[in-house]
């Protein structure tokens, strides 16, 4: 607690506001204050059953083959095409939820299961199968791995208890995934998308660092580099302070400050534009104006009145009667619904006269319409509401006594002397309207009939045209007000000050961390790619984005990318062993220590150079507890680097599986 309370304070003095406000703007974001140490996450597998049915020329029939795996390096051995690779693939499938790539072997299949140890746990993987997808699956976790293999499906009896079911390759892969992120104690590495939107990347991209690319893949760990995925990678697997956290924290203060950014732009264009359209559009209004000036003074010496006065005098009467005309429109309407009401009320007091069933329900609603379709209640149910007492919306009895007839006839006739008093207000109102609305009507016609007959002159219709461009020109810059300048998210801007200055915070705190492993991470490189076969290497320099410059043949500086397939090979081995190794030293939480490998001797090595590299990756695998499982189809080469029982081989020309 101590560690995360000296990080708000941190985070606080660098932005310059309150440890509360650090606080309220992390948790808003859903990002937690810091991280404890990672849980330590070693993967092994343990056993691979593989059953179904060959087809073809190579024995067609039914398979049930079962493969098993020890600490070290074991390796796989059969010729090309002959089912290593899909070894490799099927392991993926179900620890990674889906295979790198599927092999055509794989449509043979009906049944594959795995038995594994993930994060200290022994659990069960569970696939059956029809035309490669998965038809229903199971995960489960028991007590020990002698347990599981006896089983196919959970047995609480033995203490085998369900992990996740699935019943598609979607879905498996989905529960796969998730699981594996809970078990390996591993978070999400979010990264923004052109600025726009978070794009979380999660078990599978961090298997990329479990099963190697091929060996002329530029990314150094895992197998993509886009979002700079290599060095979150590596930094989680450093466990450097909070890794998960500062990603998440880059990737907001990044996507808010960008969204601020567009929004203002928006809103500076948006004003810019504003600006030139008020301009041209005033400047284009002062012309007419002078325009319909001088036409007016073109006629003021005529006996008549000014076209410019008949004009305005026309329109005034004209709003006048619009004017007019709406105040008689809504009086109408108001009169209508008052005598509407009078006669609804006349109605009701005749039926509470008449009716028990009436005064039964005059205190309730009186829909026109049923309130759940809008279908309008059909005459024939409100006689029936009378006639047989069943109310006219739900069909049901209306059953009470009538004891209140008196004070319910009292009422409705209130109702009615109260309506009828609204009516007849209404219709005094509506009728001095009318009076109103014909006065006005008069005087319009006669002041339109007056600029008929001015427009009877030859100047008329050009000045008519001056003077409607001059209201066109002045409507249009009526809708056009300025526009304010956008304005200021108090809240985002606190909030986008605090994360950037949390950002800061934890690269500080990485830093500071990573100058402690890195030193030593770049040693234990050196040495492993030395030991690996990798002549002439000399030292090398990795950084937390995970870019690595080898230097070699003489001082000779080159980076990762610049290395022939067979050197970034080395290269990737050596990275990942240095990771277990740091990790060891500096009591760490680092890679799961699994490793596949899918035929290295076909990136480019040479024979000796193979069998020292597989003699030495062994020999670091048992020393560094790191399983690894490679796929090669040279047999001698097997034989001269393992013992028997580390090696599943099929004989030349015939299938693994």
């Amino acid at each position: 607690m101590a560690e995360e309370v000296a990080l708000e304070n941190r985070i606080a003095a660098r932005a310059k506001v309150t440890v509360d406000d650090v606080r309220a703007v992390f948790e808003s974001q859903g990002i937690p204050l810091g991280a404890p140490p990672a849980r330590p996450r070693p993967l092994r597998i343990h056993r691979l059953r593989v059953a179904g049915v060959r087809t073809g020329a190579l024995e067609p029939g039914p398979f049930n083959t079962t493969f098993r795996f020890g600490d070290g390096l074991t390796a796989l051995v059969a010729s090309n095409l002959r089912g290593k690779s899909s070894v490799l693939e099927l392991v993926t499938w179900c620890l990674r939820g889906t295979p790198r790539e599927k092999s055509g072997a794989i449509h043979w299949l009906c049944e594959v299961d795995l038995d594994a140890t993930v994060a200290g746990q022994p659990m069960a993987f569970r696939l059956d199968l029809d035309n490669e997808e998965i038809t229903s699956a199971v995960a489960f976790a028991g007590p020990d791995l002698a347990v599981l293999e006896t089983l196919r499906a959970p047995d609480p009896a033995q203490g085998v208890l369900p992990l996740f079911r699935a019943a598609s390759s979607e879905s498996y892969a989905e529960q796969v995934q998730a699981l594996m992120m809970k078990w390996m104690d591993l978070h999400p590495l979010v990264s923004a998308k052109q600025g726009t939107s978070a794009v979380a990347h999660g078990w599978p991209a961090y298997f990329g660092a479990l099963y190697l690319p091929a060996a002329r893949s530029p990314a150094l760990l895992g197998d993509v580099l886009m979002s700079g995925l290599p060095g979150r990678l590596l930094q989680v697997f450093l466990d450097l302070p909070a890794a998960g956290v500062l990603t998440k924290v880059k990737t907001q203060a990044e996507l808010m400050a960008t969204a601020r950014k567009r929004r203002q732009s928006a809103a500076k264009t948006a004003q810019e534009e504003r600006t030139a359209q008020r301009q041209q559009t005033e400047e284009d209004l002062a012309a007419a104006r002078a325009r319909l000036e001088q036409l007016s003074a073109g006629s003021a010496g005529s006996d008549q009145e000014s076209l410019a006065d008949l004009a305005a005098t026309t329109m005034r009467l004209a709003t006048s009667w619009a004017d007019s005309q709406q105040a008689w429109d809504d009086l109408m309407r108001v009169h209508r619904q008052a005598k509407g009401q009078r006669q609804r009320d006349e109605k009701l007091l005749n039926d509470v006269r008449e009716s028990a069933i009436a005064r039964q329900l005059f205190h309730g609603l009186d829909p026109t319409t049923c309130p759940r379709c809008d279908q309008d209640i059909a005459a024939e149910r409100r006689q029936l509401e009378i006639d047989a007492h069943s109310c006219a919306v739900c069909a049901r009895p209306v059953e009470g006594d009538d004891e209140d007839s008196e004070d319910v006839l009292a009422e409705a006739e209130e109702r009615l002397q109260a309506s009828t008093q609204a009516e007849q207000a209404a219709r005094d109102a509506l009728e001095q309207a009318e009076t109103e609305l014909n006065r006005l009507s008069g005087e319009l016609n006669a002041a339109q009939e007056k600029l008929r007959r001015a427009d009877a002159a030859a100047r008329v219709p050009e000045y008519a045209k001056a003077r409607d461009e001059v209201l066109r020109l002045e409507g249009a810059l009526s809708v056009l007000p300025e526009l304010p300048d956008s304005p200021d998210d108090p809240a985002e801007d606190l909030a986008i000050k605090v994360l950037r200055a949390g950002a800061k915070t934890l690269e500080d705190d990485h830093a500071k961390e990573a100058d402690k492993l890195f030193a030593d991470l770049n040693e234990e490189i050196a040495d492993l790619g030395r030991k690996f076969g990798f002549a002439g290497l000399e030292s090398v320099s990795i950084d937390r984005a995970a870019h690595l410059d080898v230097t070699s043949d003489g001082e000779h500086v080159r980076s990762f990318t610049d290395q022939v397939p067979g050197e970034r090979l080395r290269l990737r081995i050596a990275v990942i062993v240095a990771l277990l190794r740091v990790g060891a030293a500096h009591q760490v939480s680092t890679h799961p220590g699994l490793l596949l490998i899918d035929s290295p001797k076909a990136e480019e090595i040479q024979d000796v150079d193979i069998h020292l590299l597989l003699h030495e990756l062994n020999a670091v695998a048992e020393a560094n507890q790191l399983q690894v499982l490679v796929t090669t189809a040279d047999f001698g080469l097997a034989h001269d680097v393992l013992p028997p029982d580390r090696i599943t081989e099929a004989a030349e020309g015939r299938p693994l599986w």
